[in-house]
């Protein structure tokens, strides 16, 4: 069994999410290379909010982060 776990640790995550926020193209806190981005809406037909969300995938090692653009957190 490998020590490296599959999902980023909260400081990487805190990492990604400053990059974000800061409007930087994020970098994988652990392979270096610039995180690719898919926009993902939100909410259903007929209703009064949709909700926009970024899914950050790292091209090398596969791991992503999903954040909530408005509110600049994860869920």
């Amino acid at each position: 069994m490998t020590d490296d776990v599959s999902q980023y640790s909260a400081e990487e995550l805190e990492q990604i999410r400053g990059a974000v926020a800061a409007e930087e193209s994020p970098l994988c806190p652990r392979c270096n290379v610039i995180m690719t981005s898919r926009a993902i809406g939100g909410g259903s037909f007929g209703l009064g909010y949709a909700r926009r969300r970024d899914w950050l995938i790292c091209p090398k090692c596969r791991r992503s982060a999903l954040y909530d653009i408005k509110r600049g957190t994860r869920n």
